[in-house]
């Protein structure tokens, strides 16, 4: 400590106490007083401390919310007090029973206070605080023993690392983690952004993101927590009532929900539940059900607990918004990039207060893992606004002849062969630039900023041409130059601002090679694998003509794995002379008792090498069989999409109207790799403001000299470009050491 400068460690106290406060407006009283520019600059502030003086870093300290590496396995946890379940009421009936029963054990005729608050549908947390900071979490488990989930906790940030004064010197507090609808939407936008799998519900995405290995990965998830309980408590005296109790948790800054309330008796209890059912669906997160506690924490350890539930609570359960009904047919629905989903055609039937005629079956694999088959009998779920789905079929009431679904070959929009990529769960129309389903989303991709770039042909410009049937596929932009008093005779849509669009569409004639590649939207192909294929391919003619042996070569001997190539080369290595096989080698072979060489094995290695001679000599890497990629980048799933996509004769057509159109179809010097490469193995982020150039273009021209630009910060990056009033990126490689360059030494690097 002697090496930091007292006014440093000052400083450092100051900015870590300003940040815990507003974090504590921001979260727990939803009162924010400054705005996140102002709180990212003290972040900045204090990181910047952090990283001259590491000996400023605290456990507490709002910058070591994400600073563990991956767990091998998650630790486990044995509850001090059991997190216990709660039992279950389903009408206003069970509701009248429970409060008869507390009334009845505690020998009173008078109304109970009750808390009621909503039960959330998430994950249920514990959390212990000692001398007031965070030192563990743990899931509720089987209510005995959960897993140690503190790193992943300590991501999410409405949870305090410490608490504010005034906690006790050992505090329990149990809460549920969940994910807000709006941070649900943003997670799937996100992930079917990135072409991954999508999360089904919000409490599966909760308890997904929180069971990560990788504390970095649920850093990036929605998560958040509201208290509603205290377990252990050690060193001072809490109060004598459940709701005090609630509100004094939030005093020393954890979040508990504004919307519980202290009700009487019974009639108090229906009441807060007709109205949170009645507005359930405007809550901005999912709640099954709402919770009666008794509020007096005496009356409570009165009444006890009966098995894994405690006597004194309830959740009283919202009704399943499900019903019963027949699937008359499926459909198949095609989406804007091709997926195929199986929709229910259904006998009219009313739930969740509207009448449902459609549900979603999600995708082939759902369907089969499911077994919902034409005329089956179903149940139906349907909750506030999501789209109706199929629970399950009632395999009692399935009739003879129920028709099985299967996926079509063909599209049934435009007839293109429908493909299933290995590993993805959906089946995708291969008509891309052609099928009529796909059309406008096609061509709003086309034209986006990181494809082709067409300022003003955005979304609602592009629904508008193609319904007036001025586009019909991504080539006929081009064609708009002769259409332009059609244009200007559109809606909103003068003389200047189609003389700018039709000076944008030529404009874009110029882009490179892997713009286009990328803007033709081959499935799977994102920035990084047209880059890869730009440089691999010299001309859209190029890569028009390629095949799948162009992009995957394989090797070795069928059926022969890693271990059985060790003992033939072990075999042969001990057996240096052999005699000359004048018979059938393949039989020879299997008559030698090499482990694991036996009959196709044999028969295989005969064929690929001829004679003995020739596979005593062989090592390891002429036996293993397995697939070389030939194009970086490319394995062969991506190399199949690439092959399937330009073999259609409909997408060939467009892009051979592409190229007469004289859109750019070479790569250019930089695309192949002129530039010698020289940052080929170097990964940059990019973050905050640049003057001499936009974001974008820096990128650009970093991918240029073979370096790859992420778009978040790792131990694998090797610098971060920091701009005018850079965020979290900044923060991230403070705390990583990463390598920081102002806009000044990216210029350098570029040779500008």
């Amino acid at each position: 400590m002697s090496n930091v400068p007292a006014q440093a460690a000052q400083r450092a106290a100051e900015l870590r106490t300003t940040l815990a406060f507003h974090n504590y407006l921001y979260y727990v009283l939803d009162a924010p007083e400054i705005p996140d520019a102002e709180y990212d600059r003290l972040l900045r502030e204090l990181q910047a401390l952090e990283k001259d003086y590491p000996y400023l870093i605290t456990p507490d300290s709002p910058t070591q919310r994400v600073g563990a590496a991956p767990l091998k396995e998650f630790g486990e946890v044995r509850h001090e007090l059991p997190m216990l379940s709660l039992d279950n009421a389903f009408d206003d009936g069970e509701v009248a029973d429970f409060d008869r029963r507390v009334r009845e054990r505690l020998g009173t005729n008078g109304q109970i206070g009750y808390v009621a608050e909503p039960k959330l549908d998430g994950l249920a947390i514990s959390l212990l605080y000692e001398d007031g900071l965070l030192v563990r979490a743990a899931t509720r488990g089987d209510g005995a023993t959960g897993e140690d989930v503190t790193q992943n906790v300590r991501t999410i940030h409405s949870v305090p690392l410490r608490l504010r004064s005034g906690a006790p010197a050992r505090l329990e507090v149990r809460g549920e983690v969940f994910i807000s609808r709006t941070g649900f939407e943003r997670l799937n936008r996100d992930a079917e952004a990135a072409g991954q799998k999508l999360f089904v519900n919000p409490r599966n995405a909760a308890a997904g993101s929180l069971r990560q290995l990788d504390p970095a990965v649920t850093a990036q998830r929605p998560l958040e927590m509201y208290c509603y309980g205290v377990g252990i408590v050690e060193g001072r005296a809490l109060p004598d009532a459940h709701y005090a109790r609630l509100q004094l948790l939030r005093e020393w800054g954890l979040r508990v929900y504004v919307g519980i309330e202290r009700v009487h008796g019974l009639e108090g209890c229906v009441d807060y539940y007709r109205r949170m059912e009645q507005n359930r669906n405007a809550l901005p997160f999912e709640i099954d059900g709402v919770v009666f506690k008794v509020d007096a924490v005496e009356e409570q350890e009165r009444l006890g607990f009966v098995a894994r539930a405690p006597r004194w609570a309830i959740a009283r359960k919202f009704p399943a918004q499900e019903e019963s009904t027949v699937v008359e047919a499926v459909e198949w629905q095609v989406g804007r990039t091709g997926a195929l989903t199986p929709v229910a055609k259904l006998r009219p039937v009313f739930v969740g207060g509207v009448t449902v005629s459609n549900a979603t079956l999600h995708n082939p694999d759902e369907v089969a893992k499911k077994d919902v088959r034409v005329n089956d009998t179903v149940i139906v779920r349907r909750a506030g606004d999501v789209i109706p789905e199929v629970v399950r079929v009632i395999l009692s009431e399935r009739p003879q002849g129920a028709v099985p679904v299967c996926m079509p070959e063909r599209c049934p929009i435009c007839d293109s062969p429908v493909v299933r990529p290995e590993g993805e769960a959906i089946g995708r129309c291969s008509g891309g630039l052609f099928c009529e389903a796909q059309r406008k989303g096609a061509i709003i991709h086309f034209a986006s900023r990181r494809a082709m770039d067409i300022e003003g042909l955005g979304e609602k410009l592009v629904s508008q041409l193609v319904d007036h049937e001025l586009l019909h596929d991504v080539a006929s932009v081009y064609d708009l130059r002769h259409q332009r008093e059609k244009l200007i005779s559109l809606e909103r849509m003068g003389e200047k601002s189609v003389d700018n669009l039709l000076a944008a569409i030529e404009e874009s004639k110029r882009r490179n090679f892997e713009r286009l590649v990328f803007g033709i939207g081959i499935p799977g192909v994102g920035e990084e694998t047209a880059r890869d294929l730009a440089r691999h391919f010299s001309s859209l003619d190029a890569l028009l003509h390629a095949t799948l042996i162009d992009f995957i070569e394989k090797r070795g001997v069928q059926g022969v794995g890693k271990k059985t190539a060790e003992k033939i080369v072990e075999f042969f290595t001990g057996h240096p002379s052999l005699p000359e096989v004048k018979g059938d080698l393949a039989d020879y072979l299997a008559d030698l008792s090499i482990p694991l060489v036996k009959g196709n094995v044999a028969k295989a290695l005969a064929e690929s090498f001829g004679s003995l001679a020739a596979l005593a000599q062989a090592g390891e890497r002429d036996l293993v069989n397995e697939e070389q990629v030939k194009v970086p980048g490319i394995g062969r799933v991506t190399a199949e999409n690439i092959v399937t996509f330009l073999a259609q004769a409909h997408n060939r057509e467009v892009l051979g109207r592409l190229q007469a159109a004289g859109v750019n179809a070479m790569a250019t010097a930089t695309d192949a790799g002129a530039d010698a490469q020289r940052l080929a193995g170097k990964t940059f982020v990019l973050t905050g403001t640049l003057v001499s150039l936009t974001r974008d273009q820096a990128k650009e021209r970093l991918q240029a000299l073979g370096a790859k630009v992420a778009g978040s910060v790792s131990k694998k990056t090797d610098y971060v470009v920091a701009g005018a009033e850079a965020g979290s990126k900044l923060a991230k490689a403070q705390e990583l050491g990463v390598a920081l360059l102002d806009e000044t030494a990216l210029l350098k690097l570029l040779g500008d």
